[in-house]
This record gives C-alpha cells, structure tokens and sequence, in this order.
C-alpha cells in the first residue's frame, strides 16, 4: 500500500513538472526563433502548435516545410520555426505532438489497434528590437500586443510605467491609438532608453532599445566639408610662408642698400 502511494506520487511530480516547465526563447524582431521539442523518433502522426494570449488558446497553422506561404513551419522531427518575427509574437505558447508508441494491441477480431499519445512543451517567446530616431519625429511602436499589462522605461535614469493597460498612458507626451501603437509625438533626447512591455504575471514579452540619431557624426562630412577641413590651413599656411619671404627679400634689398651707401660715404 505506502509502495503504490509512492509510485502515484512520484507519476503527480513527475505530471506536474512536465506541465509547468517552461522553456524561454529569444529573438529579433524580423527575424527567426525555433521552438524545440526533442523527439528524436519519427512516429510522429500530429503537431499542434498553440498560443495563449489573455489564458485563450488559439490553434496555429503548422506548414510541414519552409516553401510554404506562411511564417510558421515545421523542421526535422516537430521543431517548428517561427519566421520574420513581429511584436504581436511575443507571449505563451504551446506545442502538443501526438506519436505511436509502437505498442500494437488486439481487438477481438484480430485487428491491430496503435496507441496514440501525447507530448508537451510550453514556451514563452521574448522580442527584442533596436531603433534611432531622429529629435523632433514621431515615434510609433507597435508594442501594445494582446498579453501586454504595462509598458515600462528607464529613460529617466529610473524604471517607471509609461502605459498600463488599465489606466492608458501616463504622460502628457505620449498617446495610444486602436492599432497596438505606444507613440511619442516629439522624440526627445530624454526619452532614449530601454522600454519593457510586460505582461499580468511582470514576465517580459518585449524589450526595445532606442537611441537618438539627431547629432551628426564626425564621420558622416560629406566629400565638400572635408576639403573645406585641410584646405584652410594649407592657405593659411601658404599666406604666411609668402608674408616670410617678402618679408626677408625687403630686409635684404634694404641692408643691401645701407651697405652701398656706407661704402660710398667711406670713399669719399
């Protein structure tokens, strides 16, 4: 009896962390993540890919390969490729894969009967970004996706909440619109920083890193202000070279003269 409780105890711990294993993913926006699910046999007769916004499981076409018109698709055993990420990717996921176990059974009748069943992983998938804007532009980010609670930043030199989802956003500065978009109307050099969009559980879905491109570089003079940069001084320089040679043909040609008159008065 205490041996079968263990043994049900063990297949609950076992069931339980199974479930509640969650396997974090990065990437890009535009471009490509991997969800892996390390089944190495090829008994596979099924692959339901799923994802969680608002705790609302919603199906999602899984192509057998990359030719296919969609973003996501199968490859190897059941690793499925999600392409050319967009912010409204990030969040929960799910993938179930069904598989023959290669355990045959007879029906009374002598016919065979596979049992089918079943794997799970559960994903939380991150987007980062990068962007420069220009000071004096609008800025739009599409970050308002279905799972996101709050929007944070450190712009300030401190995290603070710029939107929530209950209260919209909390600077006179920025706006909201119907289309997922957080916009800053006039981008400062102020508001350059790192912005996180979190979700109900403070689990971040997306990071975008923005800098402020307005300063010209150094590096970036086009061809007429770097002749401009080396032809001033060389006719600066030329100038004084000539100011010094007349300068020293009118002392010559004037100590040359005092020297005739001298000897001419010493004749005499």
């Amino acid at each position: 009896m205490f041996r079968c409780f263990n043994l049900l105890l063990l297949l609950f711990c076992l069931v339980y962390h199974s479930e509640t294993s969650t396997i974090s993913v990065s990437g890009k926006k535009g471009g490509n993540i991997r969800l892996r699910c390390e089944h190495e046999d090829n008994n596979i007769v099924q692959i339901d890919l799923f994802k969680q916004p608002d705790n609302i499981s919603r199906l999602i076409s899984v192509c057998e390969t990359e030719e296919c018109s969609g973003r996501v698709f199968k490859e190897g055993n059941c690793d499925v490729v999600i392409k050319n990420l967009i912010f409204s990717d990030a969040g929960n996921y799910t993938l179930d894969i069904y598989y023959n176990n290669d355990q045959t059974e007879l029906k009374p009748n002598n016919d065979r009967i596979v049992p089918i069943e079943q794997k799970k992983w559960t994903y939380r998938l991150h987007i980062d970004d990068e962007i420069s804007v220009k000071t004096g532009e609008e800025l739009k980010m599409s970050v308002l996706v279905s799972d996101a609670d709050k929007v944070k930043t450190n712009s300030s030199g401190e995290w603070k909440e710029v939107w929530t989802r209950d209260h919209g956003v909390q600077s006179d500065r920025m706006n909201d619109d119907n289309d997922g978009n957080l916009i800053i109307k006039s981008f400062l050099d102020s508001d350059a920083g790192t912005y996180r969009v979190l979700d109900t559980e403070g689990e971040i879905l997306i990071t975008v890193s923005i800098t402020e491109s307005g300063r010209k570089s150094p590096k970036k003079m086009d061809d007429t202000e770097q002749h401009k940069n080396w032809i001033v001084p060389v006719v600066v320089c030329l100038v004084i070279l000539a100011v010094i040679v007349i300068s020293v043909f009118i002392w010559r040609r004037q100590h040359r003269g005092h020297t005739q008159v001298q000897q001419t008065r010493h004749r005499n």
